[in-house]
């Protein structure tokens, strides 16, 4: 049960990985995209792709490494390692519930999402401060910045997980 819960938890950071990657991976061509164009790309990244990628790979491998961190014997070389992939994984949590879903909120201001979608971004609204005007490019850079440093939090964890699977197959 234990390398399972090992292989699962290395194949949802995988999974969290690809979609932070994505993101990042687009970021000097999105830089360089006007107003109008950046705008209009936005939506596409929201439901259903992402999203539930997202749930699934970062989610579920927060939960999967969570419960296997309490199966892992304290003290020992992957006892650290999963932590330090959990704690990754919670970086990309952080990051994006500090700087990411703000903007999302922002970019999706006027669409016309399904109930779940509609409730997910809607979540924990920001009460932003309306008497100075947005600058999209603050915001651009907000969103887009946050996705390299989450896709470098979802690699740390990525790797530390490789590696606890390595060090429990040659202790086997």
């Amino acid at each position: 049960m234990f390398d399972v819960l090992q292989i699962l938890s290395a194949i949802l950071i995988a999974v969290a990985l690809a979609l932070a990657l994505a993101h990042a991976l687009e970021f000097p061509g999105k830089m360089r995209l006007t107003k109008e164009a950046y705008f209009a790309m936005q939506p596409i990244y929201y439901y259903p792709g992402f999203t539930i990628g997202g749930g699934v790979g970062e989610f579920g491998g927060l939960v999967v490494t969570l419960v296997l961190l309490f199966f892992t014997p304290l003290g020992s070389a992957e006892f650290w390692l999963t932590l330090v992939a959990l704690l990754g994984l919670v970086g990309m949590q952080v990051v994006y519930w500090l700087l990411t879903h703000p903007v999302n909120q922002f970019w999706l201001e006027g669409e016309n999402l399904n109930r779940f979608s509609a409730g997910f971004f809607s979540f924990a609204a920001s009460r932003s401060n309306k008497t100075r005007p947005v600058d999209w490019t603050d915001l651009r850079n907000q969103w887009e910045y946050s996705h390299v440093a989450r896709a470098g939090f979802a690699l740390v964890s990525l790797i530390a997980m490789i590696v606890a699977v390595w060090v429990n197959g040659q202790s086997a």
